[in-house]
């Protein structure tokens, strides 16, 4: 398609999943991408990336750190020679009843999950600022409007970087900076995969599409918010939920 041709994007928890799909999407439309990972490996992508021939390089590091968020974007725009896009798509998730959620686990979700896309997104400013502008896609979640018990740290973090975002794309826009989240809803991964047939029954009968959607879908909605047809669109929240929270 080539409408990302010439961008240099980042894409955090790009090893596997959504994050992997949407690093490939993009390289496919001709984007430069460096490929985030922390504990994953992210040879799968790579490979997929370097098939399309597109331009890519491996950035690691803990998210949760400051000092880590910095460094791997600095690095991604010094292998790129610069940056357009960011796309934060590293998290992570844990289910705990209310009475049991303790403050490690509340602090390490929102340490990634809200923290770091702030702190990746602060340090890419500069270098989108210098490129007259950039996109910056925040991935949420259906539980910021519609979740389930026990997940209290993950939805609110999710909730919040709704909020995050907004303010962002107010801020920022002036100077040619967009900034959208997509909330995606039950999307097929590996993880997924392993909770069998009981979770597609419990998905057919919250989505009225009827089943999961794809990394591969999700992929496509975040690349058309990274390209110049969605220029005039900021502090959008665009679920791919296949209808199930109905713009909660």
């Amino acid at each position: 398609m080539g409408s990302l041709e010439n961008r240099r994007a980042l894409v955090t928890g790009a090893a596997v999943g959504i994050g992997q799909a949407i690093a490939v999407e993009l390289g496919r439309q001709g984007a430069a991408v460096a490929v985030h990972h922390a504990t994953s490996t992210p040879d799968a992508t790579a490979a997929a990336l370097e098939e399309l021939g597109a331009r890519s390089v491996i950035v690691a590091g803990d998210l949760t750190r400051v000092e880590d968020c910095r460094r791997v974007v600095e690095s991604a725009a010094a292998a790129l020679g610069g940056l357009d896009v960011l796309v934060n798509n590293a998290g992570a998730t844990r289910e705990v009843p209310f009475e049991d959620t303790s403050p490690d686990v509340f602090d390490a979700l929102f340490a990634l999950n809200i923290r770091g896309y702030f702190f990746c997104a602060q340090q890419a400013l500069r270098h989108m600022t210098a490129a007259g502008g950039g996109s910056i896609v925040n991935i949420a979640s259906i539980h910021a409007g519609l979740t389930i018990a026990g997940m209290f740290p993950y939805a609110a973090a999710k909730s919040g970087l709704v909020g995050l975002s907004r303010s962002i794309a107010r801020e920022l826009g002036s100077r040619g900076i967009t900034c959208n989240v997509v909330a995606p809803g039950p999307i097929v991964t590996g993880m997924t995969e392993a909770m069998g047939e009981e979770w597609l029954a419990g998905v057919s009968a919250l989505v009225p599409l009827g089943r999961p959607g794809t990394p591969e879908e999700c992929a496509s909605v975040i690349a058309f918010l990274c390209s110049d047809s969605a220029g005039y669109v900021t502090g959008a929240v665009v679920p791919v939920d296949g209808g199930a929270g109905m713009g909660t």
